[in-house]
């Protein structure tokens, strides 16, 4: 019995067979070459990484990183640090919570007591972090333990730290980063040499603390001034602006803060601009587990000469650049002594 094809699935298939001999396979005879020692490259066998051998020095294993991409972003980021440092430019670290959850307080503490970084910029969890480390030796509470009893965040201290801080900041203008350091030094912490804003305070150097009413655990206790904390975190938005206006050629981290420390800094950089201070020649640096919005526009392509993105966790990243620097001075040194002897 014959079945005749529909006409429309006749001609689907013409179609298809027509426009295979319509549209045959590209001949590739006669395509012109050359040698490949005669192209440009980017990738050279000098340039790959060298696994590192046992018993081997921290430096050696620095210099054996790959010649590209993010190991040579560390190589510039380490490099401007240390030129910063050696000329006296300003070096301001800006974090958030993380970084001090992580572990990597220390890290900044030694740059501060070294003299490498001249301010330190923080969001409030950075500084009750700090603050509760430095008084119980722990933070971070399991939020999700506590939170439906209702004792999320309800740890007295750290509200009645916060509360005295920024009375005291607001009342004698000395801001909140000033007042907190002040009032951690006379509590005679246990870990007082776990505190960042502690160090900063006994360094005599600038430490700010930017609020977001209603983000952080003390804002949620009653003894805990708004006015008080809004008033204090405004003066050092303005101590902050001092220092963004001596930047000219120094060093901007940005270090976990995703969304309040890259647009205080936006806001410091627009008000030192209009007072008309000259900051060229910044170097600005994110160092965050992933790529960031704000980091990228505010941070590094916006106010800066020269913007670097290194991204893993802070636990790995911020002890590797700290090794980096200080291999990076001290090979520095040993230049400037050789350089004397001979």
């Amino acid at each position: 019995m014959n079945q005749s094809i529909p006409l429309h699935a006749a001609h689907s298939a013409l179609c298809v067979h027509d426009g295979a001999h319509a549209c045959p396979p590209f001949d590739l005879h006669g395509l012109k070459t050359y040698e490949l020692m005669t192209r440009p490259s980017k990738v050279f066998v000098e340039d790959l990484g060298k696994p590192a051998a046992p018993g081997q020095s921290v430096g050696s294993w620095l210099d054996s990183l790959p010649q590209s991409l993010a190991a040579n972003d560390l190589r510039k980021v380490s490099g401007h640090l240390c030129r910063a440092h050696r000329d006296g430019k300003t070096v301001v670290a800006a974090l958030g919570g993380h970084v001090i959850k992580t572990g990597c307080g220390p890290y900044l503490i030694d740059w501060v007591r070294q003299g490498i970084i001249k301010a330190v910029v923080m969001n409030g969890s950075a500084a009750i972090h700090d603050f509760e480390l430095a008084l119980a030796g722990k933070t971070s509470e399991d939020v999700g333990a506590t939170l439906h009893e209702g004792k999320f965040g309800m740890a007295r201290e750290t509200a009645d730290a916060f509360a005295v801080a920024a009375q005291n900041g607001a009342a004698d203008e000395l801001g909140l980063g000033w007042a907190l350091g002040k009032h951690l030094e006379g509590l005679n912490c246990p870990h007082a040499d776990q505190s960042l804003v502690l160090a900063a305070y006994q360094a005599g150097i600038p430490c700010t603390i930017h609020v977001a009413l209603g983000t952080d655990i003390v804002h949620m206790h009653p003894h805990v001034s708004g006015a008080a904390l809004g008033e204090a975190s405004m003066l050092d938005f303005r101590r902050l602006c001092t220092v963004v206006s001596q930047l000219a050629h120094g060093v901007w981290l940005n270090l976990g803060s995703a969304v309040v420390l890259p647009e205080v800094f936006l806001k410091a950089v627009s008000v030192v601009r209009n007072f008309g201070h000259d900051i060229e020649g910044l170097v600005s640096v994110t160092v965050d587990k992933h790529s960031q919005y704000r980091n990228r526009v505010n941070v590094r392509e916006r106010p800066a000469a020269e913007g670097y993105e290194l991204i893993g966790h802070h636990e790995i990243m911020l002890p590797l650049l700290h090794v980096a620097v200080m291999q990076g001075l001290a090979a520095g040194q040993r230049e400037v002594e050789q350089s004397q002897a001979a």
